[in-house]
């Protein structure tokens, strides 16, 4: 088999150019969500997209439209939720998407329907019609310029909303927007690896990349790169081997991260274990009075 043989199916090309957009928005996303600590909220909304899907195809909407709605709810309902009870808000969210994902599964028990559950919960990039390529491209795409275009400000939320109140920013505006940029980034998302696999790019990027760098530009660049090469690698990858192309992606993730935990070259294992080593107190020669001293028992 060649491995030039992948290039020659137009199946191939597009589920390699969608899987390099939204391996792309994944990892800007993903850096944010790093930051503020929020790795469970895109666990949350991946999950509660599920019975919005189900109820657009029940009244005829877009698929997506139902999912960014459905997504934006669980988001807001979670936010409100903390805000007006003395639960946490990693609670909350365990409650309001778990709750979400029961409904949508049965509703989708309840509905006659041709939607294929699977292809929802573990993408379909291989078989995407163009309509939903389209569809996923343009998500990605406003969503990468939107997020790109308020990144100082996001920064600034996610790290410090104390300071972002002080100096006059609106980060209520700001919570909502970073909420619904999550939404739809997800939305995106589900056509390449579906529900259950999405929140894997939208953490392990920024993680990665966490490990390799210190500074928040930077950590965007690399996060983008590993990526994006990920999803290409992966979508190359599971030709070969005929596996599920979303959980090649996944895996191809979860590999860079490990790479990245092992050898990265300030904040990895073995350089950690080195800078231990240095700093380690050398043990106290015994004096010479103390080896002549027998020992009494």
């Amino acid at each position: 088999m060649n491995w030039l043989d992948p290039f020659q199916y137009s199946f191939m090309n597009e589920a390699l150019l969608v899987g390099a957009l939204v391996g792309a928005v994944c990892a800007v996303l993903s850096c944010y969500l790093v930051l503020k600590g929020w790795s469970l909220m895109g666990d949350a909304i991946s999950h509660a997209v599920l019975p919005g899907v189900v109820l657009a195809y029940i009244v005829g909407f877009p698929l997506a439209a139902g999912a960014f709605v459905s997504g934006l709810l669980c988001a807001t309902a979670t936010g409100w939720i903390k805000s007006n009870s003395r639960i946490k808000e990693d609670t909350v969210m365990g409650i309001v998407f778990t709750g979400l994902f029961a409904l949508g599964l049965v509703m989708h028990s309840k509905v006659q329907s041709d939607l294929h559950l699977t292809h929802i919960l573990f993408g379909n990039i291989l078989g995407i019609e163009r309509s939903a390529m389209i569809q996923t491209a343009f998500t990605a795409l406003v969503t990468l310029a939107v997020t790109l275009l308020l990144r100082r400000d996001l920064l600034l939320f996610c790290f410090d909303p104390s300071h972002a109140r002080a100096i006059g920013q609106n980060t209520a505006l700001t919570y909502y927007l970073f909420l619904a940029l999550l939404s739809a980034t997800i939305v995106a998302s589900i056509q390449a690896v579906g529900i259950i696999l999405v929140v894997a790019m939208l953490v392990t990027p920024g993680c990665t990349a966490r490990l390799l760098t210190d500074r928040f530009d930077h950590m965007l660049i690399i996060a983008g790169v590993s990526s994006v090469l990920a999803s290409c690698l992966g979508v190359y990858i599971s030709f070969f081997i005929d596996g599920s192309t979303g959980a090649c992606i996944v895996l191809t993730q979860a590999l860079f991260f490990t790479l990245a935990f092992v050898f990265a070259p300030k904040h990895g294992l073995l350089a950690t274990r080195r800078g231990q080593r240095r700093i380690s107190p050398e043990p106290l020669p015994l004096s010479e009075d103390r080896e002549k001293t027998p020992v009494i028992h």
